[in-house]
This record gives C-alpha cells, structure tokens and sequence, in this order.
C-alpha cells in the first residue's frame, strides 16, 4: 500500500480475519490457506474450498455479512470456516458431520451460520396447530408448486408468501399468477 492509499472494508475484513485465525486453537496449515471476499454472496456468510492438485483451501468470507454481524459472530464464521480447512487439509474432505460438528463445539464456532439477508419466500404450514415455516431465497420446487410437497413437521399442505409483496399461494397455478401480477416487483 502506498501513502494516499485508504484501505477498504475489504482490506480490513481479510486482516481481521487472518489475524483472528492466528490465534484459534486448529492445526491448520495458515500457508496452505487462501483468503478472498465475495461481494456477490446474498445468503451464505463464508465458504472454503479445497484444491486437491495444489492441496490449498480457499475460505471465502462475504463482506454483506461482515458488514451485517458484529465482530463476535463473525469471527464465528471464520472459526467455522476454518473447521473446513482443516477437515480438508487432514482428511481430504469436509462436511458438517459429526467430526466437524465435535471440532467446531470446541472451537466454538456455529455448525451453520446465520444467513444474513432476508429470505424471498417463506414456506408456512396452513395447519392452526403447527408452525412450521421455512426460508427461501430461490424459487425451488416447493415454491412453485407447493401442492406437490407437504409440511415438514406434521404433513399437512402448506402456502407460500412472497416476501416483498405479501403475495401467498399454495399450487403452481397460484406461482405462476403470482409471478405474472407482480411482473416487475418479482
């Protein structure tokens, strides 16, 4: 960096960041470590990925949720991320069983992170007795055709909000007139 030069969130969310894994309790190999921002993430908060040619992990942590989380919950990310790298750097492989989740409990780090934006659609079971819901930021299948799927918890049929305009349905015909109505507001 040269004198006039301002560092950006970017800047200071990587250096957090790799200061902070310095001093968590991993054997991770920090040289076989790559770090990156993703300004394009709108629901995950960090990722890793793993090189098996070059044997690096690469953790991805999103600056939406930097900007979003205090620092406590985001250095929860990064511990969570870090997980992953040494998962992959120990064993060639990571998920979120139960070897991740022992080693992420003592690192105190999440087994899943917080999403950080808000969903587009919510799933709600019509049942009076039961409130299930679930969060989607995509139109999957049970948004677009929720009569074909059933509630989570008890089974019964369930509708789906459109978040930004309120807009409920509960069969593809109801998507399909849904998306049509809102045009550009979808």
């Amino acid at each position: 960096m040269t004198d006039g030069e301002a560092l950006t969130i970017d800047d200071e969310l990587l250096a957090r960041a790799r200061i902070h894994a310095r001093d968590v309790d991993i054997a991770v190999d920090l040289g076989r470590v790559e770090w990156e921002v993703s300004t394009r993430a709108r629901r995950r908060a960090g990722a890793c990925r793993w090189d098996r040619e070059r044997e690096v992990a690469t953790i991805i942590l999103t600056r939406r949720a930097y900007e979003r989380y205090d620092w406590e919950e985001f250095a929860a990310v990064v511990r969570h991320e870090l997980v992953h790298a040494w998962e992959f750097q120990q064993f060639g492989e990571s998920g979120h069983g139960q070897r991740f989740r022992t080693r992420a409990a003592e690192l105190d780090a999440p087994r899943h992170c917080e999403t950080f934006a808000e969903p587009r659609y919510v799933i709600r079971c019509l049942d009076p007795d039961c409130d299930w819901e679930a969060h989607r930021h995509r139109a999957s299948g049970p948004v677009k055709a929720p009569g074909n799927y059933r509630c989570g918890d008890c089974g019964s049929d369930y509708e789906v909000e459109h978040v930004s305009s309120g807009r409920t349905w509960d069969s593809a015909g109801g998507y399909g007139g849904a998306k049509a109505a809102l045009e550009e507001e979808w």
